[in-house]
Parts: C-alpha cells; sequence; structure tokens
C-alpha cells in the first residue's frame, strides 16, 4: 500500500498535511522518510553544500506568521525558552523546536476542522557532525552542521534535521524523539531506563549550604539539623570540595577564577578525598574517612543514598598531568561560534589560557572505573557528574566532538553500571544535544541553571526554564529541578514547583536554617515525598505564549497522580535572558497582578487516570486558596497572582456510585503541595449492608487531614477496618478525615468511605 508522506519539500516549501511551513526553502534541501519505520509524519530532512568544510550553514527556509517556541542554550551548559513568530526570533543553538501551523497556512488542509497542526524540529547528530537551528534578520530559518575539529570536514548533511507533525503537542514531541531513537539508535527513550530510587525521597545538598569549604563535620551537622525539625533527608549529595586539588599548574593565584568557591582552574590530583574529609580516628587509621563519614550518615543519621560531585573531566581544569597512567594532556577550549556568539563563560576565560587535563579517551573508562570503585567501596551510591559540556569543547584531534562527547559518555555510563547498580548518576551542566543523541542509560538530568539564592531576578527565571527545557528533556532523562532553600523569600514558589514538577525534591539549607512549616509540605515524617509520575511541563495553552516576558500570562505546569491531576500556576514575569545584554536581567522591576484560568483539561493527559466514561466533570481543590470546587465539564475557575506568587490546583475527575446516587473524587493530602500524590488506588465496592449502598475504598499513603469530594454526606468512614471521625462540608462537599502519623516507613492506609 502507498502511504502518502504527510510532510514535503518541494516547490520551495516545507509544508505539513497541505500546510506551509516554510518557504523559499533552497534546492540543495531535500527531505527523506525513514525507512520501515511507518513514520509518514516525519521526515530527515538534509543539504548539500560545494566544498567540504568543519562548520556549514544552510539555508532551510522562510518562517513568518506561526507561532513556535524553541529551546536554546543562553550559555555552553544551559538552555532556556525562547518564543516567537518568525526566523528572526530564533536564538543560535536551537536544539529543539515546535511550531504551531493553523489551518490558514495551506489550502490543502487535511480536514482537522481548523485545528492547529503542531510540528517538531529536531537538529540531530549525524557521523561527526552536531546540527542546530538558528535564524537571521530576513526570518531565514537555518541549520548550522560543525564537527569541532577542522580536521574533520563534509560537503554535506543527510539527517540534520528531524521533522514531525501531530495534532498533540506532547504526543508529537514523543513520537519524534521515540523515531529519532528508532533511527540513529545511539540513545534511550526515558521510559526505557532504570529511574534511580533516590527520586523519591526528600534530600539534602551540601553546595549552597557550604559551598566548597564543606567538611565531614559540616555533612553531619546539616543531616542532624533537618532531622531534628521533622524533614530527615534519606538522600545526600556531598557536592564540590571532597576532591583532592591543586593548582600547582597555574602561574599564579591570579590566574584562578573564583565563583561561589568553584575554583576553575584546579585540577585533580588523587581519587580519595582531601583532607577535610580523611579519617582522623586513631584507632581505625586503615579505613577511609569518606567510608567513616558515609557508614555513619547511613547507619546514624537515616540516609538511604550518598552521591557525591565530580566533573566530567575530573575537576573543573581536569587531572594533572602528573597522574600519569591516565594520560592526561593540557587541552585548550575552542567554543562553537554559536555559543560565543550567545554568552560568554567565566570557566571558559580561565581554562582557555590555563588549559584542562584531559584524560585520553582511551583511558576515560579506566579514568572513571577507578573514581567510582572507590566511591563504591566507601559506601557511596552514585555520583552527581557537573561541567559535562566542557568536552564538546576539546573535540579538536580526537576526531570532533561528537565522537569525544561520545566515548567519554560511554565510558562514564559502563562504569556507573559497574559501581552503582542502582543507575547512581545525575548529568548536570550538559544541555548538549551531543550527550542527550548518547545518552542510553543516565536517567537523571538537570533541568536548568542553578537555583541561585542571592539573585532576587533568577527565581521566575528558574521556574519557567525548568518547566520548558522538560518539554524536550524530559523525553530523554527524568529532569532534575535543582536544590532550593526553605528559608527563603522565595521558597513557597520553589517548594510548589518542585512538588508538581516529578523531580527530586532535595534543599541546600545551611544547617539551622530551616523552614519546617513549608517542608511539611513536601516531605513526610519518613522522609519520603509524594512525586508526581511525570516531568511537568507547561499546559497546552502556555507552549507558544512567554510568562517570562510579555507582562500578560501566567505559566501552567501540569503533571499527573495516580487517581487525578494537578497544575500550578505561577507568575513568572519580570525578568529573563537578554540576547542584547547576553544575560539573565530584570526588564520589569514591579510586574503586575495577573489573572488566568485552569481548566480540568489542562492536565493533558488526565483522561490516563479518569477511566472509562469520564464526562469531563471535576473536582478542583485550591491549595493555598483551602477551597474546593465542583467544576463541569469545559468550565473554568479563575485564578488571580501578584509577582512572584503562585497557587497549586488539584483536578479530580469526578465519578459516580451509580447504585448510590452519589459523586466523589478523591483529592489526598489537603495540606501538602501534592496532596494528590498520596492518593495510590481508588476503588467503588458494591455494598452488602443493609445500611450501605457502596464503599469507596482508597489506598492512601503519609499521615494529615485527607480530603475527598462527595456529593452527599458519607455514612460513615474506617481507617484499615476500624471506624474514625470525619468532617463533611456539605457546600462544598469535602469531607476530610486526619491520618495519623505513622510509625514506619512508606505506610499506606485502607480508607473506606460508606456512602
Amino acid at each position: 500500500m502507498t502511504v502518502t508522506p504527510q510532510i514535503t519539500v518541494g516547490d520551495g516549501r516545507l509544508a505539513v498535511r497541505g500546510r506551509t511551513v516554510l518557504t523559499g526553502v533552497p534546492d540543495n534541501v531535500s527531505a527523506a522518510h525513514a525507512s520501515g519505520a511507518g513514520l509518514v509524519d516525519g521526515a530527515f530532512v538534509g543539504a548539500a553544500a560545494g566544498e567540504a568544510k568543519s562548520l556549514h550553514v544552510f539555508t532551510f527556509g522562510t518562517l513568518r506568521d506561526c507561532r513556535f517556541m524553541c529551546l536554546f542554550r543562553f550559555k555552553l551548559w544551559w538552555m532556556t525558552q525562547r518564543m516567537g513568530s518568525s526566523g528572526r526570533d530564533v536564538p543560535l543553538e536551537t536544539q529543539f523546536m515546535i511550531i504551531e501551523v493553523p489551518a490558514s497556512a495551506g489550502d490543502n488542509d487535511d480536514g482537522g476542522g481548523g485545528e492547529p497542526v503542531y510540528v517538531v524540529m529536531l537538529p540531530l547528530l549525524e557521523g561527526q557532525f552536531r546540527a542546530a537551528l538558528q535564524g537571521n534578520e530576513h526570518d531565514e530559518l537555518q541549520i548550522c552542521i560543525e564537527s569541532g575539529d577542522k580536521a574533520v570536514q563534509t560537503e554535506q548533511g543527510v539527517n540534520m534535521v528531524y521533522v514531525h507533525a501531530g495534532t498533540n503537542p506532547f504526543d508529537t514531541i514523543t513520537q519524534a524523539v521515540k523515531a529519532v531513537e528508532k533511527h540513529v539508535q545511539t540513545f534511550h527513550h526515558r521510559d526505557k531506563k532504570k529511574m534511580p530510587s533516590f527520586l523519591d525521597w526528600f534530600g539534602w545538598c551540601t553546595w549552597d549550604a557550604f559551598y566548597t569549604d564543606v567538611t565531614a563535620d559540616g555533612v553531619k551537622q546539616g543531616l542532624r539539623s533537618l532531622a531534628k525539625g521533622g524533614a530527615p533527608p534519606r538522600f545526600l549529595i556531598v557536592d564540590d570540595g571532597w576532591q583532592q586539588i591543586g593548582t600547582e599548574d597555574a602561574p599564579g593565584d591570579e590566574a584562578v577564577a573564583v565563583q561561589e568557591g568553584a575554583q576553575f582552574a584546579s585540577r585533580l590530583t588523587g581519587m580519595k578525598e582531601n583532607v577535610k574529609f580523611q579519617n582522623k580516628n586513631g584507632g581505625q587509621e586503615e579505613t577511609p574517612g569518606l567510608k567513616l563519614l558515609v557508614d555513619e550518615v547511613k547507619g546514624e543519621h537515616g540516609v538511604r543514598q550518598v552521591y557525591v560531585w565530580h566533573a566530567m573531566a575530573g575537576y573543573w581544569g581536569g587531572v594533572a598531568p602528573a597522574m600519569e597512567r591516565h594520560e592526561a594532556a593540557l587541552a585548550y577550549p575552542v567554543q562553537s561560534p554559536g555559543v560565543t556568539g550567545n554568552q560568554p563563560d567565566i570557566v571558559m576565560d580561565s581554562l582557555s589560557v590555563l588549559g584542562l587535563g584531559l584524560v585520553h579517551p582511551r583511558r576515560a573508562f579506566a579514568f572513571y572505573d577507578e573514581l567510582h570503585a572507590y566511591l563504591a567501596s566507601c559506601g557511596v551510591d552514585g555520583v552527581k557528574v557537573d561541567v559535562q559540556n566542557i568536552i564538546e569543547t576539546l573535540g579538536a584531534g580526537h576526531g570532533g566532538r561528537v565522537a569525544l562527547t561520545r566515548a567519554y559518555h560511554r565510558a562514564l555510563e559502563a562504569s556507573v553500571a559497574r559501581s552503582f547498580p542502582d543507575n547512581g548518576c545525575i548529568s548536570c551542566m550538559c544541555h548538549n544535544s551531543d550527550m542527550l543523541y548518547s545518552a542510553r542509560q543516565t536517567a537523571v538530568v538537570r533541568a536548568s541553571d542553578d537555583f541561585y539564592p542571592h539573585d532576587p531576578a533568577s527565581h521566575t527565571v528558574h521556574v519557567a526554564s525548568v518547566a520548558y527545557n522538560t518539554v524536550f528533556l524530559g523525553e530523554f532523562m527524568q529532569p532534575d529541578w535543582d536544590m532550593f532553600h526553605s528559608l527563603h523569600p522565595a521558597a513557597e514558589y520553589h517548594g510548589a514547583a518542585r512538588a508538581i514538577g516529578g523531580c527530586p525534591i532535595y534543599v541546600s539549607d545551611k544547617p539551622g536554617n530551616h523552614n519546617f512549616e513549608l517542608l511539611r509540605k513536601l516531605v513526610l515524617p519518613d522522609g519520603s515525598v509524594l512525586r508526581a509520575r511525570l516531568p511537568g511541563r507547561p499546559t497546552r495553552d502556555c507552549l507558544f505564549s512567554d510568562p517570562a516576558r510579555d507582562g500578560a500570562s501566567l505559566l501552567k505546569i501540569w503533571n499527573l497522580n495516580k487517581c487525578g491531576g494537578v497544575v500550578g500556576v505561577f507568575n513568572c514575569q519580570g525578568a529573563g535572558w537578554c540576547r542584547v545584554a547576553k544575560k539573565t536581567r530584570v526588564h520589569d522591576a514591579a510586574p503586575g497582578t495577573l489573572t488566568g484560568a485552569v481548566r480540568a483539561d489542562d492536565v493533558d493527559a488526565i483522561a490516563q487516570v479518569a477511566g472509562g466514561g469520564w464526562d469531563g466533570e471535576a473536582a478542583v481543590y485550591a491549595h493555598r486558596a483551602r477551597e474546593l470546587v465542583r467544576l463541569p465539564r469545559g468550565a473554568a475557575l479563575p485564578v488571580t497572582l501578584g509577582a512572584l506568587e503562585y497557587e497549586v490546583f488539584h483536578v479530580c475527575p469526578v465519578r459516580a456510585v451509580s447504585s448510590a446516587g452519589v459523586c466523589f473524587a478523591p483529592v489526598g493530602l489537603l495540606d501538602m503541595f501534592n496532596a494528590g500524590g498520596a492518593v495510590e488506588d481508588c476503588a467503588v465496592i458494591t455494598s452488602a449492608a443493609a445500611t450501605t449502598a457502596a464503599v469507596v475504598a482508597l489506598r492512601v499513603r503519609g499521615c494529615g487531614r485527607f480530603g475527598a469530594y462527595f456529593s452527599r454526606r458519607p455514612s460513615r468512614c474506617a481507617l484499615d477496618g476500624a471506624d474514625v471521625e470525619f468532617a463533611y462540608d456539605g457546600d462544598k462537599g469535602l469531607v476530610a478525615v486526619d491520618l495519623p502519623a505513622p510509625e514506619q516507613e512508606l505506610y499506606r492506609w485502607t480508607l473506606e468511605i460508606h456512602v
């Protein structure tokens, strides 16, 4: 059977389902469908040049009058979002793009009833070359391909960009990434990866608490401080500051750039812990100090997982050449023109002068294996691998950036698999497609630039960036939305975002500086968290608006729990990355109060948990307002937020107990940010008792005030078979039951509500 391709290139245009996306497409641009994949909605785009070079910029076509959202690297390490409607709005180093194509873009609509078609563009890796998108002042969309090594050249790119189309933006993105996965076979999608167990436990990271001044005593002090207030960390990250490093190769102290304690010119001089962590116990001289620390935090402080930090190259400045067995030689970074065109970097300023001690790629596995085997022998469960994108700048003489990055990642993943069976690895400072399309195993990725506690402009930027970056990154790994401070003017704002992000939840509080009232909204007494099921992403109606810059839009982030959905709403206006100043800046010092609306179908996949026959009606509980509203199908609930304010709405599909004439919807733990995360199962059981028509049986985790919507007052409630008191608000339909604090970890209650 002949299948008509949905994406075509011809007659000077790129069209999707008869709708024009790009005009002025040059003759040297072609499209080919993936053979054997059955992907009529996708095509690979290539182009040919007249001469071989290590860097090409091809014109793709002219883009006008189609809204898009793209993700680009605003600095070497990190991506952020940009919205626009024409080619000139596309920044350098764009690695992901989704375009909304209206029906008016063509005369040959496929019968979609005027609904938009979404087109995803993924610049890829091909051989030794890596592609990125960019625009110019003529509204031309361009494809830049580069090897990072002047000796590695080509005359063409055959599969430079993958283009995929569909009617649901989130499904289209997933289908696009999975199509590329099948075609290139160099990486795996998130749903094929083993998720490390630390994700479901509350954590503490030493970075902002101590920076590089961290000590073993400081680690224990921080754990005690949090546990004393009822928020015991169950996973720990010992960040930068534990390793043996030196700056003996630097010409002088003035050449060492320092930012928040990070010594960018320092190099690794040994695999073991430094003097701050070494064993000072005279009776156990043979036991490493790191092992003693890990044993103590696990045995006495209840920590389940311990991770430690290291850079991809060993340390910021790599490995000292004196570590001869790893064949480290000084290399001098050369950045892509697209990166330098966006934002200069203090790290690269240092290393371009002083050089980086690069372990030879043939020794990369042996290097990681020695380091990780030692850590594992000390009881460490995983590593946070930072400064990853530095590798792309060192491709000269090593076959180019793609080859070198892939060699290092293959070695890293093989070593992690050998030493850390829980797939214990967090990738950080790694937002380049070289890594993403090479990652077969790594399952957790930092989603954005850091949480900066001392930069008031950064907090709205952070929440917006993690949400939009997750649209792309979440297809490859579980995004990590970074640590934050629980005692901070923006703490609730950050905490609410983490609670609905599906991400790990951890803080970097200084010992004694905690807001336990806030932490109790995130952490159960056993140290577990109510993590949402998916990577949190902007709602469909927010994908192409700009909630950081347009002065009008609120950001809505949606996610799923097992029996309902959640929508977090944030006022993110006032600051953003500026392409003129080449930095994040405040553009509105006093952003105004904004009003938006929340609907049940903002939870894009709500039908997955609603069950068959759901009519679209939902009970919606607002966390801050403490209001429960029954929302008819298609109805909207208004929300008004000032600067740096938020609200969290729990969207609970209303179900009918047909034999009783009662409708209900489980909400969850009403005092938790992600209330619905506490509901693990819901079933209706027909009762044989004469006094009860039916029983709603809920499997619930945690403690505190549990709430559910019921259209009529229940006759009784039972917890693990024993009757318990309950309150019922007839005006709102809210049933509330107090769940006692459990005596064991992850305790599940069976709550039966008789109607």
